[in-house]
């Protein structure tokens, strides 16, 4: 099976310069997590954009910086991952973060998601932002 990665500007730019080298990144990211990639979407869009597919496909009326549609079976991966540009900017500064640095914690929370990671409790939270760290380390460091 050929890992199949992808990035789609919906209303929005896509931010990603080095698109190769973050392939690569999330393929590895998978195979630390005992994973194969099928195919994975990333969708690059608005606040607006991704607000609509949150009240419309989850009906909560707030914005986000990612949601996850996961078409996974077992560890095979597949899926569709929206990201607010506008959401991982803010986000960014809040938390004295480069751009790159919090797009690619958005980038990897969303293949953790399909890998099975949730975060809905603290101990879910705690959880996936240590793999959050870990997988950032490999590429960052």
């Amino acid at each position: 099976m050929t890992a199949s990665i992808t990035f789609h500007a919906a209303d929005v730019p896509t931010p990603l310069t080095q698109r190769t080298a973050i392939k690569h990144w999330l393929q590895s990211v998978a195979k630390k997590e005992k994973c194969t990639i099928s195919h994975i979407a990333y969708i690059f869009c608005s606040d607006e954009y991704l607000h609509n597919i949150n009240v419309k496909f989850l009906k909560h009326d707030t914005l986000t910086d990612i949601i996850t549609f996961d078409y996974s079976e077992g560890k095979i991966l597949n899926g569709e991952i929206y990201i607010s540009t506008q959401r991982v900017k803010d986000n960014a500064a809040v938390y004295g973060a480069s751009y790159i640095h919090e797009l690619c914690r958005v980038l990897v929370h969303g293949l953790l998601h399909l890998s099975g990671y949730n975060d809905k409790t603290k101990t879910e939270k705690e959880s996936m932002r240590q793999r959050e760290e870990y997988h950032l380390g490999a590429l960052f460091e």
